[in-house]
């Protein structure tokens, strides 16, 4: 998790920053975004059915061996001065691809290692582990970006080094999965075709309340909350006068923030009421984007992304763990699943947001963005009522 969570935050500073210095448009960066989670979307679902039809471990596996071949590839044709921004979208729809047909299973093999009653722990150390990357990740891209450019911001030496250290923190992460001695089999159940599983998957959202609301929670978070991940190499450049090393350290203190928020949400397994507070401070998360916007001093900035990270953080890992313990175990896959096309979902509003940061500021389109997530969270809470029942999570009955 580590290695592969260290080159999925460099690439992000990498990736952000050359894009943004070839076409300084905040649209474009949108663009790539689209291209990597369009997959989530398109695969997911097919993702989740084999988590629930195979072993999982060899699922896991096949992801960081195609990243890594797509960074190594990416890298080549950095250095050799031939890189385009048609190159950054193929490299972010396989990146995406691979994530999606693995991520369901990585994610719902966690309850069959640890048991129900160390979810919330495991999930927070899983983020806390993610985290970890956010911090030192982006800050190491950022400086060999800055290092290798010597002041020439249109040098993309710096990026195709990162490149092929993403490549090789990839192949490391596949090397690592073959030393998992749990191998997550399948539950034993009636044999079926890949597509009544899929279908079984959907029909089992719709008729499961609180999984839906779950579900429909995560989908408004990553519409409208995480505008802010794309978006951050603009607002670094135009509204901060940051240069590639400030960015890092802006993603660095948006990874410090997330590891507190991961760490404290492991101390909340006992938690009661937690539909409430899994309501509450997702508003709060909105009003820190607002917040953010109106932010033009760079340790201010800092500060506040820091709050993001922590209320962005607790909230997705404490729902990802709720829809661990609210779904039967033979359809963790493909609920897990659902949760990753709900990621795919986060370019539906990054697009116009992007594009009203074009055309007015980056001002405007984080204060938009934060401001329909609030209002987003509230009717939610409003039509899911049962969001508001969950107690401890442990128990299907949401009053124990």
């Amino acid at each position: 998790m580590v290695t592969a969570a260290f080159a999925m935050n460099m690439q992000t500073v990498a990736q952000g920053w050359l894009v943004y210095e070839m076409s300084s448009s905040a649209l474009d960066l949108a663009w790539v975004s689209l291209a990597q989670t369009l997959p989530t979307i398109i695969f997911s679902l097919t993702g989740g059915v084999i988590a629930d039809r195979f072993p999982k471990k060899p699922i896991i596996g096949f992801s960081p061996l195609i990243n890594g071949t797509a960074s190594l590839v990416m890298g080549c044709i950095i250095m050799l001065g031939e890189v385009s921004f048609w190159d950054f979208i193929w490299v972010a729809f396989i990146n995406g691809t691979a994530m999606a047909l693995s991520i369901p299973a990585r994610t719902a093999l966690i309850p069959e290692v640890v048991g129900e009653r160390l979810v919330f722990n495991a999930m927070a150390y899983n983020m806390t582990a993610w985290n970890l990357a956010r911090i030192l990740g982006p800050a190491l891209a950022g400086f060999m970006i800055a290092k290798f450019a010597q002041g020439d911001t249109s040098s993309s030496v710096g990026v195709g080094l990162v490149f092929f250290i993403l490549s090789f923190l990839y192949f490391t992460a596949a090397i690592t999965v073959i030393f998992i001695k749990h191998h997550g089999r399948p539950s034993p159940r009636k044999k079926e075709s890949a597509y009544d599983d899929l279908r079984a998957g959907i029909k089992y959202l719709f008729r499961t309340p609180v999984v839906a609301g779950l579900m429909l929670l995560t989908s408004v978070s990553f519409l409208f909350g995480t505008t802010l991940n794309t978006l951050l190499p603009a607002f670094n450049s135009d509204v901060l006068s940051g240069g590639p090393d400030d960015l890092g350290l802006l993603l660095t203190g948006m990874g410090v923030g997330a590891i507190i928020g991961s760490l404290t949400m492991a101390q909340m397994g006992n938690l009661r009421h937690k539909g409430f507070w899994l309501i509450s401070i997702s508003g709060f998360w909105g009003l820190a984007l607002i917040w953010l916007a109106f932010t033009q001093n760079f340790l201010q900035a800092v500060f506040v992304i820091a709050v993001v990270g922590f209320l962005s953080t607790f909230t997705l890992s404490m729902n990802r763990s709720l829809l661990q313990l609210q779904a039967e175990p033979h359809m963790r896959g493909r609920v897990m699943s659902f949760d990753m096309m709900a990621h795919g979902l986060m370019p539906i509003g990054l697009v116009p947001i992007g594009y009203l940061s074009e055309v007015v500021s980056i001002e405007a389109g984080l204060a938009t963005s934060g401001g329909l997530f609030i209002v987003s969270i509230l009717i939610v809470a409003l039509l899911m009522p049962e969001l508001r029942k969950i107690n401890t999570g442990y128990s299907r009955n949401y009053d124990s």
